[in-house]
């Protein structure tokens, strides 16, 4: 969905995801999806330039949700050292909050037409990610027989639109 990111809005976009992922029926992510959005819509609002304008899209796939808000501003945000905020500071502990709450988060540049900044969750039910699992040791030792096909061959440049994708006009 495409919005101004203001505070009466950023209300709003937390009250969409948060009824997207009952649809979902994801509600064990409810909570932890709605605070990160409203850090990074928080962050467009008070550091965006040139204008306020962004997208949010919230994207299911296998055992992961991701949520992503993409503004206009190509500078890059910087997580602040959490020793390095005062403990009554009312700002700048937006993308340590981000990183506490995720699996993972990151920012995509998208040249001068902005930037992602982005953060996923594993579904419940979902298996630990690799980096959380320690790493297995895989001997072959014979050689793996190729299977037979199962279905059409699949044209991997013409990827097919994932089923629980949600981008709502806003």
């Amino acid at each position: 969905m495409e919005l101004q990111a203001l505070p009466s809005r950023i209300g709003q976009v937390r009250r969409i995801v948060s009824a997207q992922l009952r649809y979902w029926h994801l509600d064990p992510l409810i909570d932890r999806a709605a605070l990160g959005v409203t850090e990074l819509l928080t962050n467009v609002h008070q550091h965006a330039r040139p204008d306020k304008t962004c997208t949010v899209e919230i994207e299911l796939l296998l055992d992961r949700l991701t949520v992503s808000v993409h503004d206009h501003d190509p500078r890059l945000p910087v997580a602040a050292d959490p020793g390095d905020t005062e403990a009554l500071a009312t700002c700048g502990r937006g993308l340590a909050m981000v990183a506490a709450l995720s699996e993972s988060w990151g920012v995509r540049p998208e040249g001068e037409s902005g930037k992602v900044v982005w953060f996923s969750l594993p579904t419940p039910g979902a298996a630990p990610s690799a980096a959380a699992r320690p790493p297995r040791r895989v001997t072959v030792e014979q050689p793996v027989r190729r299977l037979a096909a199962v279905g059409p061959p699949v044209d991997l440049r013409r990827p097919e639109r994932a089923p629980a994708r949600s981008a709502v006009a806003g």
